[in-house]
């Protein structure tokens, strides 16, 4: 009977301790901060050598540690206008970052909006503020840092440096202000640093990096 009393005893204190422990991993990922980066191909990854690896958000998620998670919610081609020739609202790349509830966004999305057939000033805006009003509606709340477009450093798949300065930039820069949000001017940061773009649209593995690093050093504010 001792032994049975015994027993008992330590499987119920093993069960104890295998509660607690769940309970901790459980608080431990809770506590974790999700991001969601929503972009086009840049952020999915064209032209860099290994997506698992070299991408801008896998490289942030690198750089901020094991206390965020950072999603890659990129697909290549797509624009910010609903009527775009691809438009990034049906994606499921889209409906990820929706699911995700994420504390941080980072949208980087525009380039393809230049092109001629994409282009419309008006709808980019009411298009833009459409977006800002879905992701501010999330449970979570969610920070939202916006960013204008990399250069273009050519015309490459018809998209347009002259639209992205000239059209898009003042329209992303006003929305930021009136909505009171985080803006990373990727234009002026990567603007000397055309040789990291090998097809003139893409970044390649170096660059990416700095993408990240700079996307990092916004959101921890440094």
């Amino acid at each position: 009977m001792f032994k049975m009393k015994k027993y008992f005893l330590i499987i119920s204190l093993l069960c104890i301790i295998s509660s607690c422990c769940q309970n901790n991993n459980t608080q431990n990922v809770k506590q974790q901060i999700k991001i969601a980066c929503i972009g086009n191909s840049i952020t999915e990854g064209h032209g860099i050598s290994d997506q698992s690896k070299y991408t801008w958000p896998v490289q942030l998620n690198k750089i901020l540690g094991d206390e965020y998670i950072v999603e890659n919610c990129g697909r290549s081609g797509t624009t910010l206008q609903k009527e775009g020739d691809y438009t990034y609202w049906t994606t499921k790349e889209f409906s990820n970052a929706i699911l995700l509830n994420p504390d941080i966004i980072v949208v980087k999305l525009g380039t393809n909006d230049s092109k001629p057939q994409n282009w419309n000033q008006e709808r980019f805006k009411s298009d833009y503020q459409s977006l800002i009003d879905t992701l501010k509606s999330l449970k979570s709340n969610p920070r939202i840092i916006i960013c204008n477009p990399a250069p273009a450093f050519g015309n490459a798949w018809a998209i347009s440096d002259s639209c992205i300065v000239n059209g898009i930039i003042p329209i992303i820069e006003n929305i930021a202000k009136q909505n009171n949000l985080e803006l990373i001017d990727f234009h002026s940061e990567l603007i000397n640093d055309g040789d990291n773009f090998p097809d003139s649209i893409h970044p390649n593995d170096k660059e990416a990096e700095k993408i990240a690093q700079i996307v990092a050093k916004k959101i921890l504010n440094k």
